[in-house]
């Protein structure tokens, strides 16, 4: 893994300065702290800073690639898994490597088989540029379901983009300021798939590709999308499936993918919690392991959602070496500022605070590589917010009282998560539902976080809103075609996976704080071999008689612990502040810094008087706990979008980046060397 960046200048004489491509890899050091590199061809430049995994000789895995006719130029961050084998066939079809590095089968495929088939071969989890020279055009490209991040905005001169968001902001002439509707939907969580908060900035769609063209007018900038999420329609289903043949698929498909991601020139671990996806993943990479896995759990000091019990009896039962980090309420505020600035983007609970501490724990561990259990729930239906949507539209023949029945059990299950992972009250959206057939109840906490937003936002963004509707502008961003006579389970995995899975799971609690302490996590779940399968899988066998991940539960029961395997899904996340007396206190210090009139009257972004208002419901006692849950979050987002201002609007991105790359001694050449540094 490492961390791209770029400029896409709109005249191809007009050259780019070095040091700021330079800079532009320095502020993202934390993604590649084994080295960097740079180059610019016909008014294009990239850079890279590499965390070297693959090939570790850093002369021949420095980035940029150029090939030997200069035509392509490619900068890429990520990993191509079965890249042994392509690059082989590559070789024997006349191909020649300068590296060992699995990112150069990329140059060879596309200059062989073209974009298109190049994408269809390429496998895991990616986001690179790659330049074609003969038709002056540069293609961003986002791995399937957005493992990796990949962002661009447009200057008057060029087209900019990087891993970050930050990146982008080292360039001077990006603007740095919130959209009014990227500014409320920090405050509801759920974001506009393709969005950011700030103004101008886009993301590469996962499955995507982002081509810009240069020609006389300009300028050119097109979208393709060359992979999705499909699912079958509804009556392509089988009525009475063949349990055993989909549980023995899920098993080999897993398998595969475990096995390409064990693959690598450094150690690699295993990230453990108490559920089923992580113990499948350990349980699989020890059998197919030669030595011992090194196991890293996150415990909290609260029994309600500490998970180690069952992580120690896994490991145990795996002949892990076992590593746990146990954290404190406070802790994880105390750390909350440097971890927003890692995420770029609000977080409703404290559990990115957590793993991104996690991550630095790795990190000092020796490791470099995790395999993570992220993605089993989305293929195989693990929320509660699914099985709430399948007993609601999915499940013609159960009677009403059979419904009620269900939908209490799973609220009392849930009842820790109530406001946060399920809505408190039924908040539906006429867009959705137009769309879909129901508002997903995924979405629900969120959007009723809208009556909060609607006054917590300052004036001057109230009244560019007021006519906006954040349930539609996600609609609009949902492919129809992918929706239109789908099982009601499918869609709401659907709506999810284009939500939240990327948005949320991969984003502050994946690649983004993970990356902050230069450790790659792979989630094996993700692979779209296994993910292509899954999506096949009968819905009555991903929840059976009210058991979710039914199939994957039956494909992994011979390496469970036998209380995991019978355990109800348990959502992982941190206490949130209003459990713990010390966290409470730590939030309120936060607070009191990001939240002053001062402070909110400096940024422009809230209202003060809203702000007020939501922390005196949240500290008054006669206030319900599913609201208390729910405010918690809302007010993780107020002090978010505080915080991002102080980083990225209020700070001087630019002379940041510059400061960091003489901090690491990254220059272009002795002329952007201080005199006093120079040998």
């Amino acid at each position: 893994m490492c961390g791209i960046a770029g400029i896409f200048q709109r005249s191809a004489t007009q050259s780019i300065d070095n040091q700021l491509l330079v800079n532009m890899a320095a502020i993202q050091y934390h993604r590649g702290p084994d080295g960097f590199g740079y180059a610019q061809q016909n008014g294009v430049g990239f850079s890279h800073a590499r965390l070297s995994i693959i090939d570790l000789n850093e002369r021949r895995g420095r980035q940029p690639f150029i090939t030997h006719d200069g035509n392509l130029m490619l900068t890429h961050n990520g990993e191509f898994y079965d890249f042994a084998r392509i690059r082989a066939e590559l070789t024997a079809l006349g191909a020649r490597f300068s590296s060992k590095s699995d990112s150069e089968i990329a140059l060879h495929l596309y200059q062989r088989d073209g974009l298109e088939t190049m994408l269809s071969q390429l496998r895991g989890e990616f986001a690179f540029a790659l330049y074609d020279q003969a038709q002056d055009t540069l293609h961003l490209v986002r791995d399937r379901f957005g493992i990796k991040p990949l962002y661009y905005t447009q200057t008057e001169d060029a087209v900019v983009f990087g891993s970050e968001l930050k990146v982008l902001f080292a360039h001077p002439q990006v603007t740095r300021q919130f959209s009014s509707e990227g500014l409320y939907h920090q405050l509801i969580q759920v974001m506009v798939p393709g969005s950011t908060a700030f103004e101008g900035v886009h993301q590469v769609k996962p499955g995507h590709v982002v081509s810009i063209r240069r020609s006389q007018q300009g300028l050119q900038i097109s979208e393709q999308c060359y992979w999705d999420v499909t699912f079958p329609y509804a009556s392509e289903y089988e009525t009475r499936p063949d349990e055993a043949h989909y549980i023995a698929g899920v098993r080999r498909h897993l398998l595969e993918a475990v096995q390409l991601r064990l693959t690598a020139d450094v150690p690699v671990g295993c990230y453990l919690s108490g559920g089923i996806d992580s113990c499948a993943i350990l349980g699989l990479s020890s059998a197919a392991a030669q030595s011992p896995i090194k196991a890293f759990t996150i415990g909290f000091d609260s029994t309600d959602y500490d998970e180690t019990p069952i992580a120690r009896e896994m490991a145990a039962a795996t002949q892990a070496d076992h590593h746990i980090m146990t954290l404190s309420g406070d802790e994880l505020y105390d750390h909350f500022e440097q971890t927003l600035w890692h995420t770029e983007r609000t977080i409703y609970n404290t559990l990115g605070v957590a793993k991104y501490l996690m991550s630095k724990d790795v990190n000092g561990a020796g490791y470099k590589v995790v395999m993570t259990g992220e993605g089993s729930d989305e293929l195989f239906a693990g929320y509660p917010a699914f099985r709430q949507d399948l007993f609601l539209y999915g499940l013609e023949s159960l009677s009403h009282a059979e419904r009620e029945q269900w939908q209490a059990m799973l609220t009392q299950s849930n009842q820790l998560f109530k406001g946060a992972m399920l809505s408190r009250t039924e908040h539906h959206n006429d867009a959705l539902n137009q769309l879909i057939g129901f508002t997903p109840s995924c979405l629900q906490p969120w959007l009723s976080c809208c009556e909060f937003a609607d006054q917590l936002v300052a004036d001057t963004h109230r009244a560019q809103l007021r006519d906006y509707d954040a349930g539609q502008a996600i609609a609009q961003q949902l492919n129809p075609a992918q929706l239109a006579e789908r099982h009601p389970l499918d869609k709401a995995q659907y709506v999810w996976i284009k939500t939240m899975l990327e948005g949320q799971i991969l984003t502050w609690g994946g690649d983004r704080v993970d990356m902050a302490n230069s450790m790659e996590a792979r989630p094996a779940f993700l692979d779209h071999h296994l993910a292509e399968y899954a999506f096949r899988i009968p819905p009555q066998l991903r929840i059976k008689e009210r058991k979710e991940k039914y199939v994957l539960r039956e494909a992994m029961r011979g390496l469970l612990p036998d209380v995991l395997y019978r355990r109800e899904k348990f959502a992982f996340m941190a206490p949130p502040a209003h459990t713990d007396e010390k966290k409470w206190q730590a939030m309120c210090r936060l607070a009191d810094k990001y939240l002053s009139p001062q402070a909110i009257n400096d940024a422009g972004l809230l209202d003060q008087e809203a702000v007020e208002k939501v922390m005196r419901l949240h500290e008054d006692p006669a206030t319900e706990v599913s609201l208390k849950v729910q405010l918690d979050a809302v007010v993780n987002h107020l002090l978010g979008v505080q915080i991002l201002h102080q980083h990225f609007v209020a700070t001087d991105v630019p002379k940041q980046a510059a400061e960091l790359a003489i901090q690491y001694g990254w220059f272009a050449d002795d002329e952007h060397c201080p005199a006093e540094l120079r040998a």
